[in-house]
């Protein structure tokens, strides 16, 4: 029988894929015969991915990039491709959320910060990911967005706009690249039990005032969005783009 969730020999990058949500999607990728490239801007944290996953029998290559270097990305795109010949699906994973304690003291540095690795990154890894998968047939890309796109804080300010900006660009790049067959989606997250959300959830009063509002009364486990990027990745979203999918426990409106 034919599985439309397939994705053996397909070739993934993921951005931000040496822990958390990222790891978490390349292990599973791998466990179902997709070749993958692990990045981030620690090489020796992607080896460690890399490593676990080839000495299980899988294929990965470790890519060392910081999404926020736009100069750069283009020698990341074509090092995937050059190592396996193709490149069929991209995660952009990689993000970051530093809290200011207001707008007014927001520095141009960390708004550069925030902007480069949540939009400006993702933004030209579509342009250059999109345009190699569109030369070999067509590709899907998943951009990894957050609940605080639709509900923003004066906690998240610029990263909540930061990523409201990733959801227009899935919406606009989706309009763009359909015609070359290359998918482009979004899933919205709410919150997850991983590193880059440890000092919120390892706080009892903190984590209660997060799952208040949670239908599911919990966060979420890093395995649990895998899912949806299976979906995206595969011939079982061969009729959806531009769209954004949220995963959050049901979220209370």
């Amino acid at each position: 029988m034919n599985d439309i969730f397939e994705v053996a020999d397909k070739v993934v990058l993921i951005t931000g894929g040496s822990r958390g949500l990222g790891k978490a999607m390349a292990l599973e990728f791998a466990g179902r015969g997709a070749k993958l490239a692990i990045a981030s801007r620690k090489i020796d944290e992607c080896q460690k991915v890399a490593e676990q996953i080839n000495q299980s029998g899988g294929e990965a290559l470790a890519v060392q990039c910081h999404v926020g270097n736009w100069d750069t990305l283009e020698a990341v795109v074509d090092q995937v491709v050059e190592h396996y010949g193709r490149l069929d699906v991209l995660v952009n994973n990689a993000g970051m959320s530093p809290v200011a304690p207001s707008l007014l003291e927001t520095s141009e540095a960390l708004f550069d910060k925030i902007i480069d690795v949540n939009l400006k990154g993702p933004t030209r890894l579509t342009a250059l990911a999109a345009t190699k998968m569109a030369e070999t047939g067509g590709g899907s890309i998943i951009n990894i967005s957050s609940l605080a796109s639709y509900r923003p804080t004066p906690l998240t300010t610029v990263y909540s706009a930061a990523k409201a900006g990733l959801n227009a660009l899935t919406a606009a790049s989706a309009q763009e690249y359909a015609p070359h067959n290359v998918r482009i989606n979004c899933i919205v997250c709410g919150t997850f039990d991983t590193d880059a959300a440890a000092g919120m959830i390892s706080n009892p009063e903190f984590l209660q005032h997060i799952i208040d509002p949670v239908a599911l009364k919990r966060v979420g486990r890093p395995e649990e969005v895998v899912g949806a990027v299976l979906y995206f990745s595969s011939q079982a979203s061969s009729y959806t783009t531009g769209t954004c999918i949220t995963i959050d426990g049901g979220v209370a409106p």
